[in-house]
């Protein structure tokens, strides 16, 4: 059955890093995904909805819908996306049950801003973006994730050895 791997956290905390990482270990493998990034979904599906804690809910649900069109065709799905709310990942996890995984990218605001190569922190920071996650609408951190990565701590290369270990799969080819 197709593995659903969310992983979470603040614009910055290393999602699509370690998404790539485990894209590559895949290909290695023989193994076959799909991935649903949260800014591209956005920027190609869904770019009716805006940024608003009601859009970014609809934005999750209907990647939720896109896993569910895809399990059974691949063996996993990456869907690296901040998805700040509870809410969204509890829906997530009650629709895939034990095949999804929740992945945590902690990583403290003033870090990620830090590592923003693309000036959102300084942009929303000036009032030019609305509704930042971070800083204007509230990321809620998971309570009890499959995964918690502190990617201050650990590289992206002992990240994706810590997952793979949680999925039974041999350590990395590539480390």
């Amino acid at each position: 059955m197709t593995k659903v791997l969310w992983l979470t956290g603040l614009s910055g905390s290393g999602k699509t890093t370690i998404s790539d990482l485990l894209k590559k270990e895949f290909d290695k493998r023989g193994l076959s995904y799909r991935v649903f990034d949260g800014d591209d979904v956005r920027n190609k599906l869904h770019r009716h909805l805006g940024f608003s804690p009601e859009d970014i809910k609809e934005n999750n649900r209907l990647i939720i819908r896109l896993c569910e069109e895809n399990l059974g065709k691949v063996d996993y799905i990456l869907i690296p996306i901040i998805s700040p709310f509870r809410e969204s990942r509890e829906q997530a996890r009650k629709t895939f049950g034990n095949n999804f995984i929740e992945i945590f990218l902690n990583c403290p605001y003033n870090e990620c801003k830090k590592r923003d190569v693309k000036g959102l922190y300084a942009k929303a920071e000036r009032g030019d973006l609305k509704n930042f996650i971070g800083l204007v609408v509230p990321y809620e951190p998971p309570t009890n994730p499959d995964i918690e990565i502190d990617s201050t701590k650990q590289t992206p290369e002992k990240s994706l050895r810590i997952i793979l270990d949680f999925l039974g799969l041999a350590p990395p080819t590539s480390c």
